[in-house]
């Protein structure tokens, strides 16, 4: 169990984040009430989605880095 409040929960919460709005982004009808917003709070949805579809590589392979990470050293 990785604890929300040290780094390494922090980091783990904005790949979860990351990657669960750009997967939203793909889906039409969620896209439509979920990211129609580009602007305010709701807009922190919009910019994680692009990020997550922008940089799929590089947040895939963090993913898999985190992970490695927490089986070996935690």
């Amino acid at each position: 169990m990785t604890n929300a409040y040290s780094f390494d929960g922090l980091v783990v919460f904005a790949l979860i984040f990351i990657s669960t709005c750009a997967y939203v982004r793909k889906v039409p009808r969620l896209k439509q009430w979920f990211l129609s917003e580009k602007k305010g709070f709701f807009g922190v949805f919009y910019k994680a989605s692009v990020i997550g579809t922008r940089l799929h590589l590089a947040v895939s392979s963090l993913c898999v880095l985190m992970a490695v990470y927490l089986v070996l050293f935690r």
